[in-house]
């Protein structure tokens, strides 16, 4: 893995580099103003939509705050430095997935994509993205 940014669509793909993280998450919302100050220092990220703001929270933090917990979430990292204007990383992950029944939500920062699965499924959603980078790379 080198810090280079990537487009193309095979170089992203052979070179994600998955990679499971520590810890269970979970999607929160709330309209609570004061409720999203508490939490948005914790939070691994945060989004303000119509409806509320969406936070991603530790399952230990959102359990403090009184979020519901019935969906812990597992993040899986894709390690390889793809760029905001690359084209179909997200729809192989996302496809890939889909094709052995496991829902994910995907999350876009500046320099990784973060892959949010069911935490009873994070080792077989690890094996299969495994897979795809080693499909891609030959």
């Amino acid at each position: 893995m080198t810090n280079e940014t990537v487009r193309d669509t095979h170089a992203m793909l052979s070179g994600m580099t998955p990679t499971l993280m520590e810890g269970e998450f979970v999607f929160c919302v709330t309209s609570d103003q004061d409720v999203a100050r508490l939490a948005a220092p914790d939070a691994l990220a945060w989004f303000r939509e119509r409806e509320g703001i969406s936070l991603i929270l530790s399952k230990s933090r959102a359990a403090e705050l009184g979020f519901n917990c019935d969906v812990p979430m597992r993040r899986i990292v894709l390690e390889v430095f793809s760029s905001l204007e690359g084209v179909g990383l997200t729809a192989a992950v996302a496809s890939e997935l889909a094709a052995h029944s496991m829902p994910c939500n995907m999350v876009a920062a500046y320099h990784h994509d973060h892959v949010f699965v069911p935490a009873a499924m994070a080792d077989l959603a690890l094996d299969a993205l495994l897979k795809l980078q080693k499909a891609s790379s030959n």
